[in-house]
């Protein structure tokens, strides 16, 4: 574990004060993030809906550099649910065409600094162009031994699971057992997510208190931060002040402190 964070951002300033307060023993393993806002903040702007999305990706940047010099072992975004096929098809073809932008201008940094990519979602869904970016991403980081970065593409948290317990269902089928012997070890060896440590921190964005089919599984004792900031207006600062609070939480996982 990390003792210090020299070298993240300058000392005695805003930034470096809050990144001060924070203790390196008890950073959350696996944090979560549902970017929301991007479309509010375009219009904000006066601005297509796209262009809210194009800053998004420089928030991306920020929390996967930032959480990678923290040692935080797990970074899960999402991206793109199943509901979002709903938006319109412009949106949609901005979203899809950006996301190869960002994977091509992005991934030789993901992969020069150890970082190992990886996506959640049913990506077969998704184009065969982009399907491609997304499978020589994987591969390329597939060896690196540093912070997971998930993408969750095409992704809803019920279908995860109904997934999870049909593939669960036909290993017992498989070893002839009986379906009262599902575990809930059964279902999680078949997640998305089965790699990975359990979800301490569920951050999400623009004030929305939704969890909108996300990690549902995953999340069940998961600390929940909700920040009314739009997600291409978080940044540095924003992550530092998420895990502030996370460390303020008295995590009891359904049980008592003794006495």
């Amino acid at each position: 574990m990390r003792e210090n964070f020299s070298g993240i951002v300058k000392p005695n300033t805003a930034e470096g004060n809050l990144l001060a307060a924070i203790d390196p023993a008890r950073l959350p393993a696996h944090i979560a993030v549902i970017m929301d806002g991007n479309g509010r903040w375009a219009k904000q702007q006066g601005k297509p809906r796209i262009f809210g999305h194009r800053a998004g990706s420089d928030s991306v940047k920020a929390i996967i550099d930032t959480c990678a010099r923290m040692e935080i072992k797990a970074i899960t975004l999402y991206a793109f649910s199943t509901e979002n096929w709903k938006r319109p098809k412009a949106e949609v073809s901005g979203l899809m065409s950006m996301l190869k932008r960002v994977l091509k201008r992005e991934l030789m940094d993901v992969h020069r600094n150890n970082l190992r990519f990886q996506t959640i979602g049913n990506i077969a869904g998704l184009a065969s162009d982009v399907q491609a970016e997304l499978a020589a991403a994987t591969a390329l980081t597939k060896d690196n031994t540093g912070m997971v970065m998930s993408v969750a593409l095409n992704y809803g948290g019920r279908a995860e699971i109904v997934r999870a317990a049909k593939l669960a269902v036909q290993e017992l089928e498989r070893r002839n057992d009986v379906i009262d012997h599902l575990t809930e070890a059964d279902i999680e060896r078949n997640l998305y997510t089965w790699n990975l440590p359990e979800v301490d921190l569920l951050i999400r964005t623009s004030g929305e208190f939704r969890i909108s089919n996300f990690l549902l599984w995953q999340i069940a004792y998961s600390e929940i931060y909700v920040t009314p900031t739009l997600f291409p207006d978080f940044r540095r600062p924003q992550i530092f002040e998420a895990i502030l609070d996370y460390q303020t939480r008295d995590r009891r996982f359904g049980g008592i402190k003794p006495a």
